[in-house]
């Protein structure tokens, strides 16, 4: 597989600097080829502007519009160009980050704002003009798997636990952007406990990542409902009789056979 991993860290030297070079290994030394998107490292620009779109400042930034424009012209930023090339490269995303106030880094998020751009990673339609998301999109065809680390204990984002559910606090992430675009999403890697972590937390934290490295090209995905899997009225609302009398995040997965 062609993986591209993303990283959000400020300091290499970090357990999330030394998780990502201990994976990349792990990758190579499986047969799949690994590039790189250190967002720090690289400078990245997370703040969308005109630049990005070749758009004049005096008129009115439509956000969208000027992305698809853009991006159909072969007018986006340089650096957003180098990063769809990068994405077009890919099998597969490993998406890595500390978990900062209940969400990604802002480098990253800006990292998706400025490269998700509409007409490639959303806002694409089939052949009748329907639009393409949640389960379709421009991304489809691609893995995703999340590895985050949290100062949290693990019984702290369990599902009783005071910080909520891991899975229910990257749902923006893992649903509303990976799945979204048409990713199949795995379940992420969560390493709790990581600002008082020892040495052999470090190595249970890479076994644990070797593990999902490994089953990359075959693990099963989140079973979030399709868009198009008749799961949803017009108005992208669950029918009635699904999960009935149920509301929250955990509706939209389907239940397992055994449930």
């Amino acid at each position: 597989m062609n993986v591209l991993w993303i990283f959000a860290h400020p300091d290499g030297r970090s357990l999330n600097g030394a998780l990502r070079d201990h994976g990349a290994a792990t990758l190579r030394r499986e047969g799949h080829r690994v590039r790189h998107s250190d967002l720090y490292a690289m400078g990245w620009n997370p703040v969308v502007g005109p630049a990005d779109f070749g758009h004049d400042p005096a008129d009115r930034l439509i956000v969208g519009a000027a992305s698809e424009r853009a991006h159909a012209a072969g007018a986006l930023a340089p650096d957003i160009r180098a990063e769809h090339d990068k994405i077009t490269w890919a099998d597969a995303l490993v998406v890595q980050f500390p978990l900062w106030w209940y969400g990604m880094p802002a480098i990253l998020k800006g990292w998706f704002d400025r490269v998700f751009v509409q007409g490639f990673a959303f806002g694409v339609t089939d052949g009748s003009g329907r639009t393409l998301r949640y389960g379709d999109g421009g991304l489809a065809g691609r893995r995703a798997l999340v590895v985050t680390t949290a100062g949290a204990r693990s019984r702290g984002l369990g599902p009783r636990g005071v910080h909520g559910a891991a899975e229910d606090l990257l749902f923006p992430l893992l649903h509303g952007t990976l799945f979204y675009t048409g990713m199949d999403v795995l379940p992420p890697l969560v390493i709790t406990g990581a600002d008082r972590a020892a040495p052999a937390d470090h190595t249970a934290a890479a076994a644990a990542l070797d593990a999902r490295l490994h089953a990359l090209p075959t693990a099963e995905p989140i079973a979030y409902r399709s868009e198009r899997g008749g799961d949803y009225t017009d108005d992208l609302t669950l029918r009635p009789h699904l999960a009935p009398g149920r509301t929250g995040l955990a509706i939209h997965r389907r239940p397992s056979p055994a449930a």
